[in-house]
């Protein structure tokens, strides 16, 4: 990284003193190629289809979460593009997943966006009807139909994995194993799961652009002095660490509590705790606070927010390093999910594109809390669908300053979309480093996607 790039990662964390955690201490950034990447990966319909033919049915992708199946007989309805999946619970231990197309005449089984519980699976057209297991048991006027094999009559499987309390599915009955796939993610979140964490927030943001746009406008912070000029105050951007693990994992690791390298002149450690936002989950909630001698805001951002979750949860975060308290540490699974890690922000963003429309896409940004100590675990948030146009406070549980961010972010996208569609070079020059992992994406998707 270049000198006005500092200081590095590393060097942050450095300065927290103490033990560094190891998962952190980790970088990895091959060399890339720094061609262009052209437009047609993003506006070109045909390019789209390939992406739905080749690459879609052959990734491990994130389907729901245990806690929307918890009893057997629930089930909850995956869509992507023109695929849609109905996953259920058959037993207590078990999860399959069906093609949601009825056998006699392709009549959805259960309908896009719903769940729910049932005792079988019936379709609602003519009443054909599979038990959990998906053997056929059941067609009216039977004697219409001797010629048909009912063994043969199976509803066709997805594979189902799961992870930290995510259910996976792959629709390639060739496909390797969930974590070979996920490559370093289940060592890395050994001690950051999800497993004791429930969907407190669900807010799904439509938006008018290709969803590669929506994922890579979270994968770099080199927009960030532009984008959100307040929050180089706040936190670092043009200095964060980008690191790729494989064909299928890659993160950036953001620091907060600290300057941006874009100003002229950092500010002082007390100007930084000055400008942490009350009430925010990875910075101070006494922002007015004087800074004791010798401490940092960092630090102070993060005695609080283990204060929070002793008070809060009675969950003891001291065995983790400040950087796992409180700073954004974003890992992203190809080829749509990114993951935040850290043992107290847990937040996952799904972007998927909407229906066969190569320009549209959603944003589904789920934030966990942990499950109570006692009681009974909460059900998960409804989703909050947020149109193109409106800002993500409509979902009033994001909070207000989250949301004016996350409006910056989306604010672009259109145009960016449409600027591409306009474009006369018709291709994209990135950046060799803090845009690597937005070329990783695409060096990727080339490996399923047929030239």
């Amino acid at each position: 990284m270049e000198p006005k790039n500092r200081p590095s990662y590393r060097e942050i964390i450095e300065s927290d003193g103490g033990a560094i955690s190891n998962t952190l201490a980790l970088t990895a950034n091959p060399p890339q190629s720094t061609d262009d990447i052209p437009f047609t990966h993003y506006i070109s319909d045909d390019y789209f289809a390939r992406e739905m033919d080749e690459m879609w049915p052959k990734v491990w992708q994130v389907a729901c979460r245990e806690e929307h199946v918890p009893v057997v007989g629930d089930y909850f309805v995956y869509d992507i593009g023109q695929y849609s999946i109905v996953i259920t619970r058959t037993a207590e231990d078990e999860l399959k997943g069906y093609y949601n197309s009825c056998l006699h005449r392709g009549t959805k089984l259960k309908p896009s966006g719903s769940a729910g519980w049932s005792p079988n699976i019936q379709c609602p057209f003519h009443g054909w009807t599979w038990n959990l297991t998906g053997e056929l048991n059941e067609v009216p006027c039977s004697w219409e139909f001797k010629h048909l094999d009912y063994e043969a009559s199976c509803l066709p499987e997805v594979q189902v994995d799961t992870w930290s309390g995510f259910v996976f599915i792959n629709m390639d009955p060739g496909c390797g194993p969930l974590l070979d796939y996920l490559e370093v993610l289940p060592n890395h979140f050994a001690h950051w799961g999800f497993e004791n964490w429930y969907v407190a927030v669900h807010t799904r943001k439509e938006l008018n652009c290709n969803w590669k746009i929506a994922m890579e406008g979270f994968m770099e912070a080199y927009h960030t002095p532009v984008v959100h000029p307040e929050m180089c105050q706040v936190v670092g951007d043009w200095n964060m660490q980008h690191d790729i693990f494989g064909d299928h994992v890659s993160r950036d690791l953001c620091p907060l509590g600290v300057s941006s390298p874009s100003l002229d002149e950092p500010l002082s450690e007390q100007e930084l705790l000055n400008r942490s936002r009350p009430g925010n989950p990875t910075t101070s909630s006494t922002a007015d606070a004087t800074l004791p001698e010798g401490d940092t805001a960092r630090m102070i951002m993060a005695a609080d927010t283990r204060k929070r979750f002793r008070d809060d949860y009675g969950i003891d975060l001291s065995t983790h390093t400040d950087a796992e308290v409180i700073d954004s540490l974003k890992y992203n699974v190809f080829p749509n999910l990114m993951f935040s890690g850290g043992a107290a922000i847990h937040n996952l963003s799904i972007f998927s594109p909407m229906g066969n429309d190569t320009g549209r896409c959603t944003i589904d940004r789920m934030i966990f809390l942990p499950v109570p100590k006692d009681g009974p675990r909460p059900t998960p948030a409804q989703v909050v669908t947020v149109p193109e146009h409106e800002s993500w406070s409509q979902d009033t549980a994001i909070g207000e300053f989250s949301a004016k961010v996350l409006d910056q972010d989306t604010s672009i996208m259109r145009m960016q979309y449409e600027g591409m569609q306009a474009s006369c070079k018709g291709a994209q020059t990135l950046s060799s480093y803090q845009e690597s992992r937005v070329r990783w994406l695409h060096e990727t998707l080339e490996k399923y996607v047929r030239p």
